[in-house]
């Protein structure tokens, strides 16, 4: 299991709290945010991306394949979902994720299509890209 613990107590600046680190999104100033670091749409991509590398990183050692680093580009766009071309449901709004990779090393043209494979059965693709549930329930503030 996964967990993450957030707090925000003024402005829209999130403290995160996963796996005995902490971090902060928030939202640019022109939304009314301090810009104090990214946003959640922007983590999202950003998680995306450092999964993909990882995973792909992971699967080329247990190979014992030359690959010398991972760069990926990840950009998200929401568009209408009556406006998506290639979507036939009844949603509002779909997202599109352009993963763009770039492995480096001397790799054949056959590691390289297995690797770009690879990626896309990262644990984050995976969840973006298979039925999700979101359980809400509202609790009692701590006290403090």
């Amino acid at each position: 299991m996964t967990d993450a613990k957030i707090s925000l107590r003024e402005g829209f600046t999130t403290t995160i709290s996963s796996g005995g680190h902490s971090f902060v999104a928030d939202e640019p100033l022109s939304a009314g945010g301090q810009n104090l670091g990214p946003t959640p749409m922007q983590m999202l991509a950003g998680s995306l991306g450092a999964c993909v590398a990882i995973t792909v990183k992971l699967y080329a050692e247990r190979k014992g394949w030359p690959l010398e680093g991972v760069d990926v580009d990840v950009t998200m766009e929401r568009f209408k979902g009556a406006d998506y071309p290639a979507y036939q449901g009844d949603e509002d709004f779909v997202h599109e994720f352009k993963v763009a990779v770039a492995l480096k090393g001397e790799l054949s043209d056959e590691q390289r299509a297995r690797l770009m494979e690879i990626a896309g059965k990262c644990p984050v693709h995976r969840a973006l890209t298979t039925p999700v549930f979101i359980h809400k329930t509202m609790v009692e503030p701590a006290s403090a």
